[in-house]
């Protein structure tokens, strides 16, 4: 059963009246008050992409109608899908930063998804900034992205890595409590090309390699960077494919539009003319990072 990689691009969707109304009917009520809670319009349409992407994904490949199923979150707040004996066991994961919003779901296999928008620090040096981050990867992951050229290439270096620490950390679902050095990442291949994916990276966990775990790396375009986390395949869903262990070949990432995120889409709550009227309101991104990108 294939994998699922899809992304859409948030930073360019400038949503119109309709869209957004459409939108937010097509959410559970504490999802779209959830999302009217943000502050800026760049945060708001990235967790509705969020949430479209995932009843998305529950349609197409779950068999579920639109308005047939209730999302709910764990503790710690990630979204899943309670298991029916209707439903085949698919693991889902989204993450949003930068321009895009992004999801990976696997059938029997748990899933991590992480991307990064490679940008300079707000108010500090390049340099500053490592310092700060010191703390949160190990000697040769420190010297993998010091030795890795200018700032610039530096900068794209700690935020591979940083993407695969948090894939993995969201496939486990620790949260915050999970210390990112026992996680040591050995990066190849160091450059990457957009449109390709990458499966050479390995992972030590607590000083010895997890075999059990892959990581998929791919270049949404030359500053965004996105790690899938892939634990290892249940026995049982490889039986009914056929009994075969061999992995399957890596997924590209399928750039939808509004019109793929909602082409299922079935409207759960009534029109909310109020809702429109708050988004339109908010600014687009804090003032600091708007100048940065």
């Amino acid at each position: 059963m294939d994998g699922v990689r899809w992304a859409f691009r948030c930073g360019s969707w400038v949503p119109s009246r309709s869209e957004w109304t459409l939108a937010a009917r097509c959410v559970q009520q504490e999802e779209k008050l959830r999302i009217g809670q943000f502050v800026f319009a760049k945060d708001a349409k990235s967790a509705m992409a969020g949430r479209l992407l995932i009843r998305k994904l529950v349609c197409e490949k779950m068999g579920f109608a639109w308005d047939g199923f209730r999302l709910q979150r764990t503790e710690r707040g990630k979204p899943y899908l309670p298991q029916t004996s209707s439903a085949p066991s698919w693991s889902f994961n989204v993450s949003h930063q930068g321009d895009y919003a992004v999801l990976a779901a696997e059938a029997g296999r748990q899933v991590g998804i992480d991307v990064m928008k490679t940008s300079r620090p707000g108010s500090s040096s390049v340099q500053e900034f490592f310092r700060i981050m010191n703390r949160q990867f190990t000697d040769l992951e420190w010297t993998n992205i010091r030795t890795a050229g200018s700032d610039w290439d530096q900068l794209h270096m700690f935020y591979r890595h940083w993407a695969l620490k948090e894939s993995f950390n969201k496939a486990i679902g620790t949260g915050l409590g999970f210390d990112l050095q026992r996680a040591e990442f050995h990066i190849s291949p160091n450059q990457m090309r957009e449109g390709q994916v990458y499966r050479q990276t390995r992972m030590y966990l607590d000083s010895e390699e997890e075999e059990d775990w892959t990581f998929e790396e791919s270049l949404l375009d030359k500053d965004h960077h996105v790690a899938v986390a892939l634990g290892k395949p249940d026995i049982s869903m490889s039986k009914k494919d056929g009994g075969s262990s061999c992995e399957a070949p890596p997924a590209a990432f399928t750039v939808l539009s509004f019109s793929d995120l909602v082409s299922q889409a079935t409207p759960l709550l009534d029109e909310d003319p109020t809702y429109w009227e708050e988004f339109q309101k908010k600014k687009e991104a804090p003032s600091r990072q708007s100048d940065q990108e």
